[in-house]
């Protein structure tokens, strides 16, 4: 949810910043009228970040298997903004490959300009190197731990059998002590 949230300011601070405005109609489910409306030019057309932000929207209420449908529905098409939101589904998604996502949008993310659509998939590249990282350093992290826990086990194991010996020689001590008295 938080993932979510700041992936909302990041692409709105973005968009500020960025200078080229562009639009990209968006057909209302609402009524055919609206729809005549839109292209006729009196409402104004989204821009693609309020489209990236209410896609995003939509796909965080999708479960894991609506999002990966929704992934590989954006995959067929070739647009920039498609790319993008097939990455931005597959980032939302538990099971995701960040190799994929950033296989999506590094191209997108490297070209020149400035844009909305950019702006986003240069913020999903970075997220999802940095979730490469992670993941990476969890892997590393758990591997290291194996190792000390092996190591913590041996010493355990060898502390014990020092203990062992150590009382069988307090037990020779004793006994050796005891026939002494006996001697005497």
């Amino acid at each position: 949810m938080r993932r979510a949230a700041g992936f909302a300011l990041c692409v709105l601070a973005a968009s500020c910043a960025s200078p080229e405005r562009a639009t990209v109609s968006v057909p209302s489910a609402a009524s055919p009228a609206a729809n005549g409306a839109a292209a006729a030019g009196n409402v104004p057309a989204q821009s693609y970040a309020e489209d990236l932000m209410s896609y995003l929207g939509r796909l965080r209420t999708m479960n894991e298997a609506a999002l990966a449908g929704e992934a590989a529905r954006m995959r067929r098409d070739a647009s920039d903004l498609a790319r993008v939101k097939a990455a931005l589904a597959m980032t939302l998604s538990s099971q995701a490959d960040e190799a994929e996502i950033i296989e999506l949008v590094e191209p997108v993310s490297r070209k020149p300009g400035a844009s909305d659509v950019r702006a986003m998939a240069a913020l999903l590249n970075a997220n999802a190197q940095e979730r490469r990282r992670l993941k990476q350093r969890a892997i590393n992290t758990a591997g290291e731990l194996r190792e000390e826990r092996k190591l913590v086990e041996a010493q355990k194991q060898r502390a014990e059998q020092l203990q062992q010996k150590l009382d069988a020689l307090t037990d020779l001590e004793r006994s050796l002590a005891t026939r002494e008295a006996q001697t005497r």
